[in-house]
């Protein structure tokens, strides 16, 4: 049996490297004697004259007779390649300071050589004793104990004795040792290397009576794979235990590079991560991988992909850990090995026996890499799980699937869903993944959550043999998700023709999902009706699904609520999609919900662009990318919607370079030519961009959204109507102006003033005039509509020679359009009001902002809208000093939001957002 610190007896065979070296690994402290030579105060043999003879005859035979083996009590030789790790040596210091120590880990952890390296460094004596397997005589132990201590040149006296027996030994002797121990002015330093190999409980009994009793004269190191059965805890709790376990012996990346060096390997560290989190840091399997790695024509390529199951590091640990195991044990590491993580139960399920707990347990305790993950749950050793399974396959073939299937069926009622998906899927079982998954109402996450991209994947391998309802409704979702909008629907189709087995009826889990893919259809397909009833359908279905199912997946609510509001907006229906999309945004902000949260916000966004909100649908729109930032959302469901957006709030900016950026960003995006709204929104932008710059034609043309639908947009095809009149007016065809706008009615406002525009350009004063007043006025009506009506009513007052009420209806105009930039209906107009912004007060109105500045001599302009009050004009005089918003208050005595309020009536007078531009405004006109 191999045990660290033998050479190992890897035999070759096709692709192995031969290699027989110490897997160990160690490390030591600068100004401590090197690797080569004995340790300081520690003989190379057994001492010579100064060992006495007691009950059992020659101090140089043991209690049987045998002659003592010098190569146990010598430290251990540490090879050429071997690396001192300072951390570790300066840890195992504090040995000198316990009475205990352990120095616990899994075979090849480097435990014994870290022992060794640091023994060596030591200016005091060191008793060196490694365990032999199967060690249960007491007597043959403490035979070699005292060997020990005689070989490192500390013998004990005559006094104390030595056993006589090699079954026991007397407790006499074991005082005896004790009180001469404690009664020594330096301690001696005991190390019991392999110590899991001792296995008399008695024997640990006896090491606890002499260790407790020897007091200040002894330090005890245990190097070991297990547990000891040693009282740790109430060395622990005085603190007089030293420990260093597997977390601590396993290597850095930067300590891995290193070995990786002292074996002519020159590697960057990210190489060296990735070693360390195949191996662990395992030491033995960093040694043999360099080992290996040196005998390939490109060793960073071997280290990166070396197949773990035809290696030496296989060969190491089949013969170390796993061939040591009974017959059971094996079997159940083999079948585990197929599973990231496991507790008894499962283990149970795929051996189809019920002794999993304890096996689990002590393979834990004896560090055969089974770790401890705490609730009972335990995995294996990465390196470890992948010889395994490639064990597994050669020694049981075609096992693997069906204990993914024990496992998927075992997980489904108990585990994560994601556990019980990756085991169908690698047992090939769709239907009981898709089952599971729509049953589970995860459908949702699809679509949306940091999953979505990793459950795609999962089903692609579902092959068309899979059959039923529920692998019916993931393909569509799987489609849908994509954009492929015909797939998606027809898949749709198969899961409502399909019936489900007769004795599992289609249960309300999988209709709530159907219900979502249907809204999802009606969006795609601009059917209003159809997204309404699924949605009613859904309304219906969650109460018959458990609250906490429900609450489980947050999601599936959010992607059909963004959905049916969706549809609404694209039916022009503003304020019933306003309500649901809000109810999205007000929602849990997690990143299963991350993708509607940012699709509502663009639809938002969306609703105030058309409604003339510029500055609030540039902030949603802005809300929603910062959404699809924070959550990292860069796969194809993303809509681009609020690209769009910022894309159209530029070109009412006269922004042209930034517009065009923006739309350009949206081009690849598979929604751009799928989804109803965003075609129709791109259609908007992509128009309105080509028209500001005179090319009305391309503009009509670019105006038609580039997807098909069940039932028109009313704004969509208002758009489309403003655009052909706008080509007739560019191309000399007045006359058909207004029968081109027939479809553009007063309930759709923004529309309705750019067809009075048009229809006043046309020479049709009167039903330009006519189409305002039907125009519907409220608080949803923002200033880029209200700016354009100002602007026409300005033009008809202008055309019958009215300058004056022009005049004043421009300044409105132009106060309105300050505070968000609008030069885009200015520009619209330059044909007849350049005149006009060239005049006092107007230019000064217009400078900075909407021209390059005042000219000269120009009078300056009146550039209040409104007069401050007296005590604006208080926090005014305050804000130019510089004073806060708390210490306005303090001094005004008045309350902080008393001030708040009186900053946001100042800032509407003056025409700007910040109080910076409030300042420098106020200063202008002679306020401050």
């Amino acid at each position: 049996m191999l045990r660290e610190g033998s050479p190992l007896p890897l035999d070759a065979g096709p692709g192995r490297t031969v290699v027989s070296a110490v897997a160990r690994t160690g490390e030591t402290a600068p100004g401590r004697p090197g690797p080569a030579g004995p340790p300081t105060g520690a003989s190379a043999g057994p001492a010579e004259g100064g060992a006495s003879t007691g009950p059992s005859g020659s101090a140089s035979t043991d209690p049987l007779g045998d002659p003592f083996l010098r190569t146990r009590t010598v430290l251990p030789a540490r090879p050429a390649a071997f690396l001192r790790r300072e951390r570790l040596v300066r840890h195992l210091d504090r040995a000198l300071e316990t009475p205990l120590t352990l120095v616990n880990g899994s075979a090849g952890a480097g435990k014994t050589l870290l022992a060794a390296d640091w023994a060596a460094g030591l200016r005091q004596p060191v008793a060196w004793l490694t365990a032999e397997a199967g060690e249960h005589r007491p007597g043959v132990f403490w035979a070699y104990v005292l060997q020990a201590l005689r070989a490192c040149g500390t013998p004990v006296s005559d006094a104390v004795g030595a056993p006589a027996e090699a079954s026991r030994v007397d407790h006499t002797l074991l005082a005896r040792l004790a009180a001469e121990l404690e009664a020594r002015e330096r301690p001696v330093v005991v190390v019991l290397d392999e110590f899991d190999r001792v296995t008399a409980p008695e024997v640990a009994e006896q090491l606890e009576f002499v260790l407790h009793h020897a007091g200040r004269g002894m330090r005890l190191v245990l190097v070991t794979r297990t547990e000891p059965l040693l009282p740790l805890h109430r060395y622990r709790a005085a603190g007089e235990l030293t420990e260093i376990r597997a977390a601590e012996l396993a290597f850095t990346p930067e300590e891995a590079v290193v070995l990786l060096e002292r074996h002519g390997l020159s590697l960057p560290v990210a190489a060296g991560r990735a070693l360390v989190d195949r191996t662990r840091g395992w030491a033995a399997g960093l040694r043999l991988c360099a080992l290996a790695a040196r005998e390939s024509a490109d060793p960073e390529a071997y280290l990166k992909e070396f197949e773990a199951g035809h290696s030496t590091v296989a060969d190491f640990l089949l013969a170390e850990v796993l061939k040591r195991q009974p017959p059971q044990t094996q079997d159940l590491l083999l079948r585990v090995s197929v599973l990231d993580r496991f507790c008894p139960g499962l283990a149970n399920a795929l051996t189809r026996r019920d002794d999993a707990e304890p096996i689990l347990v002590g393979l834990h305790r004896e560090n055969a890499f089974v770790e401890d993950l705490g609730h009972a749950w335990y995995r294996l050793h990465p390196l470890f799980g992948e010889i395994l399974r490639a064990h597994l396959r050669v020694s049981l073939p075609g096992l693997e699937p069906e204990l993914h299937r024990r496992a998927a069926r075992w997980l489904r009622p108990r585990g994560p869903l994601t556990d019980t998906l990756t085991h169908a899927a690698a047992a090939g079982d769709w239907a009981f993944a898709a089952g599971a998954l729509v049953g589970d109402l995860a459908i949702g996450q699809l679509f949306t959550g940091l999953r979505s991209g990793d459950l795609d994947r999962l089903f692609s391998g579902m092959g068309p043999e899979a059959a039923g309802p529920a692998t019916e409704l993931v393909r569509s979702a799987r489609d849908l998700a994509r954009w492929d909008v015909e797939r998606g629907l027809l898949h749709l189709r198969r899961a409502q023709e399909r019936p489900a087995a007769a004795d599992r009826p289609a249960g309300p889990a999988e209709l709530l999902s159907r219900a979502l893919l249907e809204t999802l259809a009606g969006r795609l397909t601009g059917s209003l009706e159809r997204a309404e009833r699924a949605a009613e359908a859904a309304d219906r279905l969650r109460r018959e699904v458990p609250l906490d199912l429900l609450d489980a997946h947050p999601e599936l609510t959010a992607l059909l609520l963004t959905h049916l509001g969706s549809t609404r907006l694209w039916a022009g229906r503003f304020e019933d999609a306003r309500a649901v999309l809000t109810a999205v945004t007000g929602g849990q902000g997690t990143a299963a919900t991350a993708l509607p949260r940012h699709e509502a916000m663009g639809h938002l966004a969306l609703i105030d662009y058309l409604d003339g909100w510029t500055g609030r649908a540039e902030r949603k729109a802005l809300a929603g990318a910062a959404e699809a930032e924070r959550f990292g959302l860069s796969r194809p469901g993303v809509s681009g919607l609020g690209l769009l957006v910022l894309a159209a709030v530029a070109v009412d900016r006269d922004e042209q370079g930034r517009a065009r950026a923006l739309l350009d960003e949206t081009a690849l995006l598979p929604s751009a030519a799928r989804d109803p709204v965003t075609a129709a929104a791109r259609a908007l932008v992509g128009g309105r961009l080509l028209s500001a710059r005179g090319e009305a034609r391309a503009a009509a043309e670019r105006a038609v959204p580039a997807v098909s639908a069940v039932v028109a947009s009313p704004w969509a095809t208002g758009h489309e109507a403003l655009a052909t009149a706008a080509a007739h007016l560019a191309e000399g065809r007045p006359e058909r102006v207004a029968e081109a706008l027939e479809s553009v009615s007063g309930g759709q406002p923004a529309s309705a003033v750019e067809a009075a525009r048009m229809l006043l350009a046309a020479g049709r004063p009167e039903a330009a005039l006519g189409l305002l007043d039907g125009v519907r006025s409220g608080a949803r009506t923002g200033p880029a509509v209200t700016v354009r009506m100002t602007l026409v009513r300005a033009h008809a007052a202008y055309r019958t020679g009215d300058v004056a009420t022009a005049r004043r209806l421009v300044a409105q105009a132009l106060l309105d359009a300050r505070r968000d930039r609008l030069r885009g209906p200015f520009r619209d107009a330059r044909s007849w009001i350049r005149p006009l912004l060239s005049t006092a007060p107007l230019d000064g109105l217009a400078a900075d902002w909407l021209t390059p500045g005042r000219p000269r001599g120009g009078a300056p302009a009146a550039l209040v809208a409104e007069e401050l009050s007296g005590r604006e004009r208080d926090v005014l005089l305050r804000l130019a000093r510089m004073m806060s918003t708390e210490e306005i208050a303090a001094d005004l005595y008045v309350s902080v939001n008393t001030v708040k309020t009186h900053l946001k009536s100042v800032y509407r007078k003056l025409a700007v957002n910040r109080r910076n531009e409030a300042v420098r405004r106020a200063r202008e006109v002679g306020l401050v």
